[in-house]
Order: structure tokens, then C-alpha cells, then sequence
């Protein structure tokens, strides 16, 4: 017998003992982080809502009840009784029965109706009908990605189980190691922003947090291939944990796959779906600009199906010696400041991930209050000493000045925009100051990926700033739904018809100007006068959009977007840079995240910044509070205990 099986043989013994003579314990298996409890009796098990949290305490352990096939009632009686229980309101859409594991997923408009207080309504279905409700929101905006990851993972639920129980078996395995230490690998973003990746090791585990690409310079991947990282074979990495979906963190996370890795990524639910979007659209890209994508669209399904969604707060083992948890990093939906628990009582580390420091008007401010944390890998990508970014409404003001300007002279506004984050920070600027007429009434037009990203943002609203989560759940006066946003689905027709029409906001991608359908509305706008480019992202060294930002007007036409040729145009619409709408945290933004961070961390690894910026920061941070500080380059690798 091995260890595990033993494990879960002693854990099913303290479970029989635990629980009431009237209930029947049949089998016990680990599934990923969780442990799942089969029984014949799920109805009693609900009937306590508190045998299932006591058991969790006392085992130290996530746990799932799962009803044995005999106990459940027949799906078509289920169904009329679980709509019956579920309040009208609730909005259910559907029902989806799995008899393999006895869960019904009940997608409704408001899940929260189906919860119930402290989970009362769902108990009180398993009690009706002995099945296990788990709940997912049906989307305002239709959205496909959601749509296809739900299925995909529906029609892969039997091999995603194998995964799960494999992975389960491998978190809890017995320690072999008796040495004790901690070290962490600089496989990318070090002294430069993109190309995310390190590699955390223990002398019984390896997890790489992120696997990116740079923006705007093809080729430059991270160091995967050395021989602490995949150089000793893809599956010596005992786990993958992604802090986000924007792709310098996450674009190269299916190459893993190519290279045989079969293990877990954890992430947030709402950083799976907007992972598969990003990626399956590089692929896209890569190939209508004649480039051969690194991975294929297998290998992006294939992390799909290995990502392991966890929620902001759960502390969560991913292997012997190490639990993690997320922390809300106030960057995109879903981004989270990684905290690892090593060891018992070893060691912690914090990645920031991206963070904004601060509440923008879609999130709340990033996270900096820990149990334990010895050491901080932060990001600063504007930790330079003058970056400075405009007040947020400073900036908003400006915005809408050059919005009104432009409406005054005819022309239009063309934002290049992250489909993810930015884009939908200022749709909630238009949408308010539209509603309040500080701007006249005029179409929002979103292209590329942007409506998509924003419908995902409506499926998860529990991750959104607090006063807008009351706009949508207590309001129900959803933004995003405004009249004048409009999607942009018809391609190059359509675009040619709003550059003939009136005044109009056009968001599109890419963000850095790096591709994508912004250079189709260059060749429509920029040689007009009346028209303004304006900025509003971070625009990376070696992007075009860096470059216009630095006084480029000859501009080079992606031919995917101009009927197959490769053009130079002179631009001649004005180009105008509203800082304050980033997602990352300014120079100020990141020394007061450090500055209230509790407990304040005795090293700091600055990265995820050009060489003037880490070392700027790095050097302030050591000033500041007297805290060792690096500015590490590639391929460093630091040990800490």
C-alpha cells in the first residue's frame, strides 16, 4: 500500500469517527487540493451545515461531499424539485446532471439566489434530492469563451478527473527531502518588462509562477531550457501557478504542454477563461502575420483542462511543503499577489504579480496584508524615480477634454487599448460621463477582443471593485450593458462604415499597436487631422506604439489588415498620451504598497521593469526602509534559507 492510499485510509477512519451513526462514509479520494468524500447519505450530510466545516478544521483539509449513485433521485424529478427550491428570481437558465460524480450544475443570472444564506438553498436541494449543486453564473453579455470552456471541460470531465486524482495523489505524497531549503530561479522579466517566468524549488518541490512572452520582440522567450528548469524534463516541475492572463505572464504556459508537462496550473476562475482567450488569439495572430505560433490550439485546451481555479483567500496545498494563496493584485480581473507557505513555518514568499496599489473604479486596490512574508519579488515596471502617473481623475478630466475637442472638430478617437483591464476601465469612464453629460452622446465602438473580455468581465462581477459589484448585484444597473457600446463584428466592412460615419470612441486592439485590427483604423483615421490617437496603456521599448509615442509618423500597415499589402502611411491624426489608466502601480504606488505592507518583508527582488527602473526602485526601497534590496538579472538564482 502506498502512502497516500494509507493516508486516505486513516483519513476515512477519522471521518467515521467524527460523523453520526446514521451516516456512511463508502470512500475517500483526493482530488487536486480537495478531498472528496463519497457516501450514500448526502441528504444528512446536508442536514448539518456544520459537520462538513468542522470536518475541514479538524482534517485541515478542502472537502467535497459526493453522493454514491444509488442515493440520488432520478434527474428528471430532480429538476422540477431543484427549480421548485430555487427562487423565481434566481434566473436559472439550466441544469446540467452528471451522474459520474452526482453534481448538477445550475447556471442562473444570479447565483447568489441559489446559494442562499451561509449556502442554506443549497443545502436544502442535496436534502430534496441527494445530488450536489455547484453553480455557475449565466453571463449578461453571451460569451463565447465562457460558453466553450464550461463545455470543454463538461465533455472532458472523465479525464479531468484522472488529472485531478493524479495531481491529488502528488500534493500528498510523503516528504522524501531532509534537507531544508529555499530557492528562486530568474527565468525571465529581469531587467526588462515581458517574459515572465521563475521557478520557486524546495528540496522537495518545483513550481514556476508565470510563462510569458516580451511584447514586441519576437523570439525572446523565457529560459526554460536550463538545466533548473525544463532542462531535467517538463514534468520535474511540480506545479505551474500563473498570477494573470495578460500574455507577457501567461502566453508561453501551453508550450509547457508541447514540451510533456501534465501537471496542474492553478489560477482564478476568471484567469482560465481569459488565458484560453489570449492565447488561442497569439495563435491567431502569429499566423496571419506568417509567423510559426510556438504551440498549437491542443496545447491551449490542454492547459484549460489542467487549470486548478482557486479563489482569493483559500490556502490551498499544491505539494508537501507548499501551500498557496491568493490575494486580490488590483491589476486585471482575477490577477493575484501569490503568497507561498513553505515548509512548516520555513519560509514565505509574495510575487506581486502586476499590482495597482490603489482602487480604480473596476477593482479594488492590491492586497499587501500577510501572515508571514520574508521575501517580496515586486514588479516595477514604473518604478523608475519619476514615474509619476496623472491622479486618476486628473486624468479622467483630461480624457474627456480631448474627447470633446475632437467631437468639436469632426473627427474621431481612436484608443488603442488591452482588450483586458483598460478597455473596460474606460468604458466605465464613457458610460458615466455620457450619463452625465460631460461628454455628448456618441457610439463607443469596441473591435478585436474587447467585447469578449468585457463579457467575461460580467460573468465574474464578485471580482470587481465593491461599489460597482452593488451597481450590478443590488442596482441591477450593469455598465457594461450601456446602449452605446457597440461590438464591432463585421469586420473590415464595418470599420469602413464608421470611418465614413459621425463623431464616434473606437477602442480596439492591440494595446501597444503590436497587430491586431488597430492597424486597420490607422489606415482608416490616421491621416486625419481632425481625428486624435490617444494612449492609455504602458507602451513597451520596441512596440510601435512606442514609438509613435516618441514621434514616429511614418507608419508601417500590417498587411493581415490592408488587403494583403505591406504600406507605409504618414500619420497626421494627433497623438496624444493620457497617463493614470494603467494597471500597475506608479513609482508612489509601489513604495506604499511596501510601505503598509504587513509584516514588512526582510528582501525584495525588483523585476518586471527596464534596467533603470528596477535599479531605481531596488535602491529606494534600501533607503527608504533599510530592507536588502536586488535588481536581479536573468538566470540569477537566489537562496534563502
Amino acid at each position: 500500500m502506498s502512502s497516500v492510499d494509507k493516508q486516505l485510509d486513516d483519513l476515512q477512519a477519522e471521518i467515521d469517527e467524527e460523523v453520526p451513526p446514521d451516516i456512511t462514509v463508502s470512500d475517500v479520494k483526493y482530488e487536486g487540493p480537495e478531498l472528496v468524500i463519497y457516501t450514500p447519505h448526502p441528504k444528512q450530510f446536508a442536514e448539518d451545515g456544520d459537520l462538513i466545516r468542522s470536518l475541514a478544521s479538524k482534517l485541515r483539509k478542502r472537502i467535497t461531499v459526493r453522493p454514491d449513485p444509488e442515493a440520488l433521485s432520478d434527474p428528471q424529478k430532480a429538476d422540477s424539485k431543484i427549480r421548485s427550491v430555487i427562487p423565481d428570481d434566481a434566473g436559472v437558465t439550466d441544469l446540467d446532471f452528471h451522474e459520474d460524480t452526482g453534481e448538477v450544475v445550475i447556471e442562473a443570472q444570479k447565483p447568489g439566489m441559489v446559494i442562499g444564506r451561509h449556502g442554506s438553498t443549497l443545502r436544502e436541494i442535496t436534502q430534496e434530492v441527494g445530488w450536489t449543486p455547484e453553480v455557475v453564473r449565466t453571463p449578461p453579455i453571451e460569451s463565447s469563451t465562457v460558453s466553450n470552456v464550461r463545455n470543454f471541460l463538461k465533455h472532458e470531465r472523465e479525464e479531468r478527473r484522472d488529472v485531478l486524482e493524479r495531481v491529488g495523489r502528488q500534493i500528498h505524497r510523503e516528504e522524501i527531502g531532509r534537507e531544508q531549503w529555499v530557492r528562486i530561479s530568474t527565468l525571465g522579466c529581469c531587467r526588462e518588462v515581458g517574459r515572465a517566468a521563475f521557478l520557486l524549488q524546495t528540496a522537495e518541490t518545483r513550481v514556476l509562477i508565470d510563462c510569458g512572452d516580451k511584447p514586441g520582440a519576437e523570439g525572446e522567450v523565457p529560459y526554460l531550457q536550463v538545466p533548473e528548469a525544463l532542462g531535467a524534463g517538463a514534468n520535474s516541475i511540480d506545479a505551474v501557478v500563473l498570477t494573470h492572463a495578460h500574455l507577457d505572464h501567461s502566453a508561453l504556459i501551453p508550450l509547457l504542454f508541447k514540451y510533456g508537462y501534465d501537471g496542474p496550473i492553478y489560477c482564478t476562475e476568471p484567469t482560465r477563461d481569459l488565458m484560453g482567450l489570449l492565447q488561442l488569439d497569439y495563435l491567431d495572430v502569429a499566423t496571419k502575420e506568417g509567423r510559426t505560433p510556438p504551440y498549437e490550439s491542443d496545447q491551449v485546451r490542454e492547459a484549460i483542462k489542467h487549470a486548478i481555479p482557486l479563489e482569493y483567500g483559500d490556502v490551498t496545498d499544491i505539494a508537501p511543503d507548499i501551500k498557496v494563496t491568493f490575494h486580490n493584485a488590483g491589476h486585471i480581473l482575477g490577477s493575484a499577489v501569490t503568497h507561498f507557505h513553505i515548509g512548516d513555518g520555513l519560509y514565505n514568499v509574495a510575487f506581486s504579480g502586476d499590482i495597482h496599489y490603489t482602487d480604480t473604479r473596476l477593482f479594488n486596490g492590491a492586497v499587501n496584508d500577510f501572515p508571514r512574508v520574508e521575501t517580496l519579488v515586486l514588479e516595477s515596471t514604473y518604478g523608475g524615480r519619476n514615474d509619476y502617473q496623472t491622479d486618476q481623475a486628473d486624468s479622467e478630466e483630461k480624457l474627456l477634454e480631448v474627447i470633446n475637442e475632437t467631437y468639436d472638430d469632426g473627427g474621431k478617437v481612436l484608443i488603442p487599448a488591452f482588450a483586458v483591464g483598460r478597455s473596460q476601465e474606460i468604458m466605465l469612464v464613457l458610460e458615466e460621463a455620457m450619463r452625465t453629460g460631460k461628454i455628448p452622446e456618441m457610439p463607443i465602438h469596441l473591435d478585436g477582443m474587447i467585447w469578449e473580455a468585457t463579457a467575461i468581465h460580467t460573468t465574474y462581477p464578485e471580482y470587481l471593485r465593491d461599489d460597482l459589484q452593488d451597481r450590478i448585484f443590488h442596482e441591477d444597473k450593469n455598465p457594461f450593458l450601456a446602449d452605446q457600446f457597440n461590438h464591432i463584428d463585421a469586420g473590415e466592412e464595418e470599420r469602413q462604415e464608421v470611418a465614413d460615419d459621425e463623431q464616434a470612441i473606437i477602442l480596439s486592439t492591440s494595446g501597444m499597436i503590436t497587430g491586431g485590427p488597430i492597424m486597420s483604423w490607422l489606415r482608416h483615421l490616421g491621416t486625419d487631422p481632425d481625428s486624435r490617437l490617444v494612449f492609455v496603456g504602458y507602451q513597451a521599448q520596441g512596440t510601435l506604439g512606442n514609438r509613435i509615442q516618441n514621434g514616429w509618423d511614418e507608419i508601417p500597415i500590417n498587411s493581415d489588415y490592408n488587403g494583403g499589402r505591406g504600406d507605409t502611411l504618414t500619420l497626421n491624426m494627433a497623438v496624444e498620451t493620457v497617463d493614470g489608466f494603467s494597471g500597475h502601480a506608479d513609482r508612489k504606488g509601489l513604495m506604499d504598497f511596501v510601505r503598509t505592507m504587513n509584516p514588512r518583508p526582510e528582501k525584495i527582488l525588483c523585476v518586471h521593469g527596464d534596467e533603470r527602473s528596477v535599479q531605481d526602485l531596488s535602491s529606494a526601497l534600501y533607503h527608504e526602509f533599510d530592507i536588502r534590496t536586488f535588481a536581479p538579472k536573468n538566470l540569477e538564482t537566489f537562496r534563502f534559507r
